[in-house]
């Protein structure tokens, strides 16, 4: 099995975060000068700026580190970056049913994105330190990416996610009461010497819920990929960073790739055989990277050559 490795110069770590820094400033200035409003095209291109942003870093890493480091870099980037396809449909629907105005997203997006900057690199840490104190963690970790693929694979339509039945949602309602009207980008307004929480802040709770849950499966996943500290923590966060562009591109292609759940849940079932199956089978990275381009690929090509009935109607 793969030993755990945190062998990253200092050097990169410092350069890591001075390129995410900057380049969620630049972000920032760029989507809230739109105020939500960012056509598909506006939106395509400031997603291939962060593609081309992770594709030049991990150029980086391949000068610093060696191609073997970069190859893992790429890798659990396009992994990562596949599995939040999923999470942005599920933000997608938590927006439409608070009904958060478009010029309110992108606050709810940045403070969701900053939340889970922060808890997966509270998680990654402790998956890392699992799997370097406790060897068969590797197949509980792959037990769990298989059951969620065929879990995803099997799920009815009718059986998506309800935003009103958080379980978080629902505890924060006993504690504070929730508005149903906006006021403005409040999360919390005060009247007759009473706080409430506006349903801003109730999507804003629903969102960060909701990635604490896709952290379960996307960090087992690339720690299937690699064990290194940096290379997971690096591509994790280079696929979040970019989410808010990569909301709005996705809320206006809505429903044109309907098999792209079906790619993601086999690419997931892939990465848990393949953790079930270290201790027998070592499965290069380049095999592994060819595989996850090639799973969403072909998922992309038969949305648009076989579309559903309902959809092609």
């Amino acid at each position: 099995m793969e030993p755990v490795s945190t062998a990253v110069s200092a050097a990169m770590w410092i350069a890591f975060w001075a390129v995410v820094l900057t380049a969620l400033f630049i972000d920032l200035a760029v989507l809230n000068k739109h105020k939500g409003h960012v056509s598909v095209k506006e939106a395509a291109v400031m997603v291939c700026a962060w593609i081309s942003l992770a594709a030049l870093f991990g150029g980086a890493i391949w000068l610093v580190e060696g191609p073997r480091h970069a190859l893992e870099f790429y890798t659990g980037y396009v992994l990562e970056y596949s599995l939040s396809i999923d999470n942005m449909f599920v933000f997608i629907m938590i927006f439409g049913y608070f009904a958060v105005p478009h010029d309110l997203q992108p606050k709810v997006l940045l403070w969701g994105i900053l939340g889970a900057v922060l808890m997966r690199f509270l998680f990654i840490f402790a998956g890392v330190k699992l799997l370097a104190a406790f060897s068969w963690m590797i197949y509980v970790f792959g037990a769990l990416l298989v059951f969620t693929a065929v879990k995803m694979l099997t799920q009815k339509e009718d059986e998506q996610m309800d935003p009103g039945n958080s379980f978080i949602l629902k505890i924060f309602k006993k504690i504070m009461p929730v508005k149903t009207d906006y006021h403005g980008e409040n999360f919390f307004v005060k009247e007759n010497a009473k706080w409430f929480a506006t349903p801003l802040f109730a999507a804003l709770l629903v969102i960060e819920m909701s990635d604490v849950i896709f952290a379960v499966d996307s960090i087992p996943a690339v720690l299937g990929i690699t064990r290194d500290t940096f290379l997971v923590y690096s591509s994790n966060i280079f696929a979040i960073i970019g989410l808010r562009s990569l909301y709005f591109l996705l809320s206006g292609l809505a429903g044109k790739f309907p098999y792209l759940k079906y790619g993601i849940s086999v690419i997931l079932l892939f990465v848990g055989v393949k953790m079930l199956a270290s201790h027998y089978v070592h499965v290069p990275v380049p095999l592994s990277l060819a595989v996850i381009v090639g799973v969403l690929a072909l998922a992309a090509a038969a949305s648009k050559v076989f579309p559903p009935r309902e959809k092609a109607r």
